[in-house]
């Protein structure tokens, strides 16, 4: 499956529209597969707690909750969590 993987991120390349519509369609056929990409993103430091939030499209403090509860570790916001959070909450 791994090399599925990295040709898929090499289609992504050319075509990422139509990678991306296939994603979608996964993520609601599978949200909690969804999730938990999302949340490894999250521990990976790949993406922020309120990046993460809106890719589930959930609040981020809904998400901080939801880790708490399972033991996952929240980071506290940093700068650039700052500036990421006011740029998602101008976004919207």
């Amino acid at each position: 499956m791994l090399w599925e993987v990295e040709e898929l991120q090499k289609v992504s390349e050319v075509h990422p529209e139509v990678v991306k519509k296939a994603l979608n369609e996964l993520w609601k056929r599978n949200p909690d597969l969804h999730k938990e990409v999302v949340i490894n993103a999250y521990l990976d430091e790949k993406i922020n707690l309120g990046k993460a939030a809106e890719r589930l499209n959930i609040s981020r403090l809904e998400l901080e909750q939801e880790l708490k509860e399972k033991g996952i570790p929240v980071r506290h916001l940093c700068k650039e969590d700052i500036v990421a959070e006011v740029e998602a909450i101008k976004e919207w």
